[in-house]
């Protein structure tokens, strides 16, 4: 495992944005197969399956692929500079120190009130007209689910975050 994360920070410090487009598509995939099978399992475990349906955990690729270019596309590129600016906006604006607890704490606070909302937004917009929907439809579900979806990424993602940004 030590050998693959230094073959991946060698690939990071030689082709940082390369990088980071192919590590977000490949998690971004990762998690949606992740989130299936807990939504199945929650589902399965509820008794929301009739007996006579086949209730066996089935990936929709199809989905995990559009899930996979939200990373590749967005969420890798985005980012990358996101996180590069914002780095250097802490350390000669505000002129914090790198790991220092309050560059972590501006750092985590700044996302979370700047790209945190972007994102979600951008990532809802995408997977909506994705699966073929209207602007009336993809507005209506970024109406009830972009709050819930935002009060939650702000109560885990920090958490995360504070982990590697202190790395």
């Amino acid at each position: 495992m030590l050998r693959i994360w230094k073959w991946y920070q060698s690939c990071l410090s030689l082709h940082p944005v390369k990088t980071q487009i192919i590590s977000s598509g490949f998690l971004w995939g990762i998690g949606d197969v992740a989130a299936q099978y807990i939504t199945h399992s929650t589902a399965k475990k509820r008794l929301q399956y009739h007996k006579d349906d086949d209730n066996e955990f089935k990936v929709n690729w199809k989905r995990v692929a559009v899930t996979s270019m939200f990373g590749f596309g967005f969420v890798g590129p985005v980012g990358h500079f996101w996180y590069e600016e914002l780095d250097k906006f802490i350390k000669m604006r505000l002129l914090l120190r790198p790991k220092s607890a309050r560059f972590v704490a501006a750092k985590v606070a700044m996302d979370g009130l700047i790209f945190g909302p972007f994102d979600l937004f951008v990532f809802f917009t995408y997977m909506g007209f994705s699966a073929g929907k209207s602007t009336a439809q993809v507005k209506e579900d970024v109406k009830r689910d972009f709050l819930p979806a935002l009060i939650l990424e702000g109560g885990v993602w920090p958490i995360v975050q504070c982990l590697f940004v202190m790395d």
